[in-house]
């Protein structure tokens, strides 16, 4: 499934989804409301993606498919070719930046040609081909997708959903569209692939294996699916959308992802990933949850997509800061960055990459 820069396909109905499992004393509600206390330099059309080491602030610009440093007016790289149709376009997506290297993910418009790429002083060090590891191995194909029951669905229901474009029952699809990027310390790469719905690791010599492969949301078909798509012999269904992982995060060695099945309405989660491959679901309530960040004491925070950053409690997802044009967020020295990108989200003018405190 591909990321929508404008916003994600609203598939199901469910706002009421919220339910913490597992968070504990790290998501409690902060005594300070961050605000912003600075913009960085640089106008950017989608940074959907950026990273902070340090001094170097790498940000990876979807709408111009183009990766900058901030302070430097001129990209360092580039991904795909944009086009005014997300849903037919090239980006550079993905990025972080570890020991001094940039690591970064580039697609083509239709996602036959996707890559990570390892910059080390300008130069390219490290380039693998995501779509052909996603093309041999499709790691999620054994994973059935649709009604949980097509015993159920009736002949109208399935006609609606032909209709509709949607699939009554499928497998795993090869598709990959890297998203977003994680260096370790010992020199390789964590990718999380939104079209493959898995977390890849990269070698320092560049061996891609697969980590861990996301689990599907199942929820039950609503009635604002059903009067948004014309499927009301549906309704009362369950169905099994793809995860679709949008960051992931290494914090005291573990792995933590972020989630959009397929649509707003509370579907977003935050997952932690083991590296054997098991996943726990820790959050889920939120809506578009495009990124995340933990900090070192355990504290998550995720973006919901042009609303702002939120932290899960018991009680659902907890606005942290009201960012307009929200898009993506980053612990680091620290304290929280964020990126906005109006654009995106329906607003108007350039994004940028801010400090919170």
């Amino acid at each position: 499934m591909r990321i929508r820069r404008a916003a994600a396909v609203a598939l199901v109905a469910g706002t009421g989804l919220a339910a913490v499992t597992g968070v504990g004393s790290a998501a409690a509600s902060p005594a300070h409301r961050p605000h912003v206390v600075k913009t960085l330099p640089g106008d950017y059309i989608a940074p959907l993606q950026f990273a902070v080491s340090g001094r170097t602030v790498a940000v990876a610009d979807s709408g111009a498919s183009a990766l900058y440093l901030v302070g430097h007016p001129k990209p360092i790289a580039f991904g795909g070719t944009p086009t005014k149709n997300p849903e037919a376009s090239g980006d550079l997506a993905g990025v972080d930046v570890e020991h001094g290297r940039i690591g970064y993910t580039q697609s083509n418009a239709d996602h036959t040609d996707t890559r990570f790429t390892v910059l080390h002083h300008g130069k390219k060090v490290l380039q693998v081909s995501l779509s052909r590891y996603e093309k041999h191995h499709n790691p999620d194909g054994r994973i059935t997708y649709g009604f949980t029951d097509p015993s159920k669905v009736s002949d109208t229901c399935r006609e609606q959903m032909k209709t509709a474009g949607l699939d009554v029952v499928y497998r795993g699809q090869v598709d990959s569209h890297p998203y977003a990027v994680a260096g370790l310390r010992d020199g390789s790469w964590l990718v999380a692939d939104a079209g493959g719905n898995d977390i890849l690791r990269i070698s320092q010599r560049g061996h891609v294996s697969t980590v861990a492969v996301l689990p599907p949301q199942t929820v039950t078909i609503g009635s604002e699916l059903a009067g948004r798509f014309g499927v009301t012999a549906c309704i009362g269904l369950r169905y099994r959308f793809e995860a679709v992982p949008t960051d992931v995060e290494v914090s005291k060695g573990g792995i933590w992802a972020t989630t959009l099945p397929g649509g707003a309405g509370g579907l977003g989660s935050v997952y932690r990933v083991g590296w054997s491959g098991w996943t726990h679901r820790v959050a889920t309530g939120f809506a578009e949850a495009t990124n995340l960040a933990v900090s070192p004491s355990g504290r998550i925070y995720v973006v919901q997509l042009g609303q702002g950053v939120f932290t899960p409690t018991k009680h659902g997802p907890k606005l942290v800061a009201a960012l307009p044009g929200a898009a993506a967020v980053e612990w680091a020295n620290g304290r929280l960055y964020a990126s906005t990108a109006p654009a995106v989200t329906g607003g108007t003018g350039p994004g940028h990459v801010v400090v919170l405190k």
